[in-house]
């Protein structure tokens, strides 16, 4: 017969037994930094990715969901990102104007051509959260065709292999 006390729990490891604790962690809270992306070395989608996780703050152990990740980041040479397989004339850009039989579709070579610096940013945008912290979290990120940029005071640090 067990003769143990109904009160007292089984033998159960102290550890368990102990409250834990959630952290949540600031914006503020976080060092700022800089990074340099050079879209010229690396796949679109791959770079667009990369560049989402580290805006969101992914990358760092301190990552909460609701905060943004108190990272810059500055992406060169736009007008020349690396496609894949036959992308450049396939992949397709669509907007509608607003009117009927207003959808105009463009495709990557046009799209560099008018607006090069869209195409990194549009990739990125889609790979953020939609409403209001994906729309704060892209204005943390700066586009440029050429390589020059006016954020070298920040020291971003490059971006080799993702």
């Amino acid at each position: 017969m067990d003769r143990r006390d109904p009160i007292q729990p089984a033998l159960v490891a102290p550890h368990l037994l102990a409250p834990m604790k959630t952290t949540h962690v600031c914006a503020s809270d976080t060092e700022e930094r800089w990074l340099l992306f050079d879209a010229s070395q690396h796949v679109l989608g791959r770079m667009a990715s990369t560049i989402a996780k580290r805006l969101m703050g992914k990358d760092r152990p301190t990552w909460t969901p609701s905060e943004g990740g108190n990272t810059h980041v500055v992406v060169i040479n736009a007008d020349q990102p690396q496609l894949t397989g036959a992308k450049r004339q396939q992949k397709e850009y669509a907007h509608h104007t607003g009117y009927p039989g207003g959808r105009r579709v463009l495709s990557v070579d046009e799209m560099l051509e008018r607006r090069p610096t869209d195409v990194v940013t549009l990739a990125v945008r889609r790979m953020l959260p939609k409403g209001r912290l994906g729309q704060t979290t892209l204005k943390s990120l700066k586009v440029y065709t050429g390589p020059d940029h006016p954020h070298a005071a920040q020291n971003p640090t490059l971006v080799e292999s993702l």
